[in-house]
């Protein structure tokens, strides 16, 4: 693996917000970015050779106009470009995995067009063994102000799950901005209490209580490595999706994680973690994290 912030370029608008953001994080990160360009090759059987040109020449511009903008914006940040030819799911997923990092623009629910909509872009956060942050054309100036976020970093965690990786990212990226943590886990009450949380409410506030207490214990050790960081918990009685949607309306990053089966076959997204992706106006960051499949 290479220290190297990668983003996926299709001439999309949302991938060209990607590639704003990207560069944004290559600097935060202090490491190179590569822009990477798949060409699906070939859609048909037969390919007449002045489209080929014509699609290679575009391919080059693109690569070129978006590089020439990341040294314009950032002087000393290290571009290189790279072009490739094959499935882009599977090009894209191998560069991920060569990198610290992986940007994908996002249409979330909206849009038909290019790489970066529906099985491709799904399917590398899916399969891919490092972090890829899915960018919104809307959100990408967000991390052109650092400084002034609304509300910090959002991260949803699961602390019945292994989730080390997740916190590790989680507190990395917000010293890197200097910005606050808040780290949620949703819970409901289980079904076997039947109506006893109606006719005593102290039920559920009892578990509630003891489960912010769980989940202050697992940030204690990371709050200790990272004094500077603002982190603040809450174990809330709610749908995980549902709380993690709404709280990403006013983030600048939103952190889930995706658990992963062990093998290659069968990996996919939680459907909390799809659901953030798929309405999330901030941008969302998907963190592998080793262990039984769950719902991150």
């Amino acid at each position: 693996m290479t220290a190297q912030v990668t983003v996926g370029l299709d001439g999309s608008d949302e991938s060209l917000a990607a590639a704003r953001w990207g560069a944004g994080e290559a600097v935060l990160r202090e490491v190179p970015l590569r822009l990477v360009h798949v060409e699906e090759w070939p859609n048909t059987p037969e390919v007449p050779l002045p489209y080929a040109r014509t699609s290679a020449d575009r391919a080059a511009e693109l690569l070129r106009d978006e590089s020439d903008r990341a040294r314009k914006g950032h002087p000393d940040l290290e571009v290189f470009t790279v072009r490739t030819r094959g499935r882009a799911a599977h090009e894209l997923t191998a560069a991920a995995d060569e990198s610290d990092l992986m940007v994908l623009g996002s249409r979330g629910l909206g849009g038909v067009l290019g790489f970066v909509v529906g099985s491709v872009s799904l399917s590398v956060v899916g399969a891919a063994r490092k972090p890829v942050v899915l960018v919104r054309a809307e959100g990408a100036g967000r991390h052109a102000e650092p400084a002034a976020p609304r509300d910090g970093i959002v991260v949803g965690v699961d602390i019945h799950h292994p989730c080390e990786s997740l916190l590790a990212f989680s507190f990395a990226e917000a010293a890197r901005r200097r910005v606050p943590l808040r780290f949620l886990h949703s819970w409901t009450l289980p079904a076997s209490y039947g109506h006893a949380s109606a006719v005593d409410p102290g039920i559920g506030e009892e578990l509630g209580a003891g489960l912010l207490r769980d989940l202050d214990g697992l940030l204690a050790p990371w709050r200790e490595r990272f004094p500077g960081v603002e982190a603040t918990a809450g174990a809330i009685s709610d749908s995980a999706a549902h709380r993690m949607v709404q709280a990403s309306q006013d983030a600048e990053l939103v952190i889930v994680g995706r658990r992963t089966p062990g093998l290659p076959v069968g990996a996919r997204l939680g459907h909390v973690a799809r659901a953030v992706v798929h309405h999330s106006p901030a941008p969302v960051a998907v963190v592998p994290l080793s262990g039984p499949t769950g719902t991150g």
